[in-house]
């Protein structure tokens, strides 16, 4: 049976996905409602443009010119997580390819615990990774559940299977400001991505608020919509501490 993926867009030249530039998949569905989500488009799993593999490496390849060797092709969401088995073929094609593969994951599949199908999942999309890209966005379960609604401990157990598969591993962390902000939980958020020994880069990236015209047209309240934006002061401080 082929196996299709839910894709809410297409980015053909993304400069931010991982190394070089890179043509971005942006998959429909996410378990999660991260308090500062910038793309809530792509929550429902049944939104967005159901494709075959075939047709999303037959699209890629249009650009391979531009990408090459230095770049390559980062799957993100939503959740990719969600479509695990999806991504897997799309990745296995790519690599038949020479395609380099980048997964930029929250590390949640969905808000419950991982089951024995869910790590095996994991574990066959991990073993067509060239990259896994993992924000952390909090450090204690409480602010983890609070804030986006899924569980720090699935994302810990995630990046544990990212460092047994060897997959290299780039940490993101969200700065926003009065949560996220503080030098304490930025030194929380360094010492979880060193407890793995495939880390590669911790990057800060600043809360911004871009998305605020999203939410509208959804009718959906943005939960920092009062909440200023990070300045790029904050992010030279506490990069520092990296």
């Amino acid at each position: 049976m082929t196996v299709t993926g839910r894709i809410h867009s297409f980015q053909s030249l993304g400069a931010v996905d991982g190394p070089g530039l890179r043509f971005v998949v942006f998959l429909q569905g996410c378990p999660m409602r991260c308090m500062y989500c910038h793309n809530p488009d792509t929550w429902l799993p049944e939104g967005g443009t159901e494709y075959t593999v075939d047709e999303v490496v037959s699209k890629i390849l249009r650009y391979r010119t531009y990408f090459g060797k230095d770049g390559g092709v980062t799957v993100s969401g939503g959740e990719a997580l969600m479509q695990a088995e999806f991504v897997t073929d799309l990745f296995r094609a790519l690599k038949a390819e020479g395609i380099h593969t980048c997964l930029d994951t929250s590390g949640v599949m969905h808000t419950g615990d991982y089951s024995e199908e869910d790590l095996s999942l994991i574990n066959n999309l991990l073993s067509v990774t060239d990259l896994v890209i993992c924000d952390i966005k909090f450090t204690t379960e409480k602010d983890y559940q609070a804030h986006t609604g899924g569980s720090l401990s699935s994302v810990l157990a995630f990046l544990s299977l990212t460092q047994t598969a060897k997959v290299p591993l780039w940490v993101r962390h969200v700065v926003v400001p009065g949560f996220t902000d503080s030098e304490d939980e930025v030194r929380a958020m360094v010492a979880l991505a060193h407890r793995y020994d495939n880390l590669k880069r911790i990057e800060l990236l600043p809360f911004r608020k871009l998305c605020v015209t999203k939410y509208e047209q959804l009718g959906i309240p943005f939960r920092c919509a009062d909440i200023p934006e990070c300045d790029e002061a904050t992010i030279a401080r506490l990069s520092k501490l990296l």
